[in-house]
């Protein structure tokens, strides 16, 4: 199960936190009764909505929930474990052949992982399945960036929704000029659908946008790394080399990290040989 990220959370709360924190200093508790309006509320979230309606498919909108879960999950996945992987996977491969790779399957929870090495099983060659697996990625990446688009319109439709709320209060408060009294509070009202369409833009829908796109360009950084490991072990590569091949996508601290789970994992085989 992915372990959830909590950042994107708390990002989102202490920046509504710091807004309210500034009205208060300003406005004490009768100055958030002044920002809180329900029209411009609906203005920009029915606004929105409304876009988003228009704009995709049933099938698109329904992923935005899943969308949306993805910025609050981390990635499971470590580059120094993947890459201890494919070497204990590429020792046994040279040891006892490729189709004792089988036996090692069930293990794998990866399932990126488990069809290449099933294909290398299979004596595909190198080439068709690094075509195979190249082809997946590009899939994944398009899944990726249809479903992160919806967020990205989100937060490009949030501020044009508020400056029609604003425009809107605008004639409202013009119709009213011949009670002055009125105009300060209703220019108020008129500026608060900008106000809220710029923060969810700025708050919350581009920075998860942004998120998106890092988390899949990482994900697409690691099943690069799974598709050396997998011609590696297909081809018969000896595990120094892949290790030396597959270890010059590590920075210096995961180089450390490596040594580390090396270190563990070479104290286990000596302990049960013993």
């Amino acid at each position: 199960m992915r372990k959830r990220d909590f950042l994107t959370p708390i990002g989102i709360t202490f920046g509504f936190i710091m807004i309210m924190l500034a009205i208060l200093t300003k406005g004490g508790t009768e100055g958030v009764n002044s920002f809180l309006d329900i029209a411009s509320i609906f203005v920009v979230i029915g606004g929105v909505i409304g876009s988003l309606l228009i704009n995709f498919k049933v099938e698109q909108i329904k992923l935005t929930n899943k969308v949306l879960k993805e910025a609050f999950r981390q990635n499971n996945q470590r580059l120094p474990a993947l890459i201890t992987l494919f070497i204990s996977l590429s020792e046994r491969a040279r040891r006892e052949g490729i189709l004792a790779l089988e036996n090692e399957i069930d293990d794998v929870e990866d399932p990126f992982i488990k069809k290449g090495i099933l294909l290398a099983i299979d004596g595909v060659e190198p080439e068709v399945i690094q075509d195979i697996m190249s082809a997946e990625l590009t899939a994944m990446e398009e899944r990726h960036y249809r479903g992160r688009m919806i967020i990205e319109k989100c937060g490009e439709y949030a501020p044009a929704w508020g400056m029609i709320g604003t425009l809107v209060g605008l004639v409202l408060m013009l119709n009213s000029l011949e009670d002055p009294a009125t105009l300060g509070p209703n220019m108020a009202v008129a500026l608060l659908t900008t106000l809220y369409g710029t923060i969810l833009a700025n708050l919350v829908f581009l920075p998860m946008a942004s998120k998106l796109e890092i988390k899949t360009e990482e994900e697409v950084f690691l099943k690069q790394i799974i598709i050396e490991g997998v011609i590696g072990v297909q081809s018969g590569q000896n595990p120094r080399i892949l290790e030396e091949k597959l270890g010059a996508f590590l920075s210096g601290d995961m180089m450390k990290e490596q040594e580390k789970e090396k270190a563990a994992k070479f104290a286990e085989e000596s302990f049960h040989e013993a």
